[in-house]
């Protein structure tokens, strides 16, 4: 597993050539993770997470701004989404915490978009002229994919809670089962020896007259 050191680094980089990143990490118990981002002043930006693993699903989440003003705060929260515009330039700092937990780690799924997708065809503005069918069809594909590619994640992310929901449960109901053979046995053998002893002949002593 990758180090909070290199995970900063890799998602820094991600970001450097990107609008748009998503991310699966795992975070321990009694562990915090932060990540940041130098974001423009009038950005429109959005942050979405979810706990996809590990205990109730749950985790505490904080989006603190350069100024050290917190923009949004929850605790024990299972997945939610929030968007805002900065008001200022500087570095935007997000935080998971699993600070509450004592045994349980968490695996969290969050994806952040700093400002809009840049157009598929960019000198569109410019252009005096309507766009040609292959263009408009070309726009049409991309924004096609774009859900496509919402949908799959959405996916992805319920089927990878129902494993581990499933896995989890599975392994329960093994140690009961096993617990439940263990019982059963000690009761009967138990049984067995209670039985036998009474069928035992004991020996006594016969007084003469």
């Amino acid at each position: 597993m990758l180090s909070l050191g290199e995970l900063l680094v890799a998602f820094s980089a991600f970001l450097g050539t990107a609008l748009c990143t998503e991310l699966t990490f795992t975070l321990p118990d009694n562990a915090k993770e932060c990540f940041y981002e130098v974001i423009d002043k009038g950005v429109k930006s959005t942050i979405e997470f979810q706990v996809i693993m590990g205990g109730n699903y749950d985790v505490d989440m904080e989006l603190v701004a350069p100024n050290g003003q917190s923009l949004y705060k929850d605790q024990k929260k299972q997945y939610d989404s929030f968007t805002w515009t900065t008001d200022q330039k500087g570095i935007y700092k997000f935080c998971f915490s699993n600070e509450f937990s004592t045994f349980t780690h968490k695996t969290v799924y969050f994806d952040f978009q700093v400002g809009d997708e840049p157009a598929i065809v960019p000198d569109l503005a410019k252009q005096a002229t309507a766009m040609t069918q292959m263009e408009t069809s070309a726009v049409a594909i991309h924004e096609a994919l774009k859900v496509v590619n919402d949908y799959q994640t959405h996916h992805r992310l319920r089927e990878s809670t129902a494993r581990g929901f499933a896995e989890d449960l599975n392994e329960r109901v093994q140690l009961w089962s096993i617990g439940e053979s263990i019982i059963i046995l000690i009761i009967g053998i138990g049984q067995v020896l209670v039985l036998r002893s009474f069928f035992t002949d004991k020996k006594g002593t016969v007084s003469s007259t």
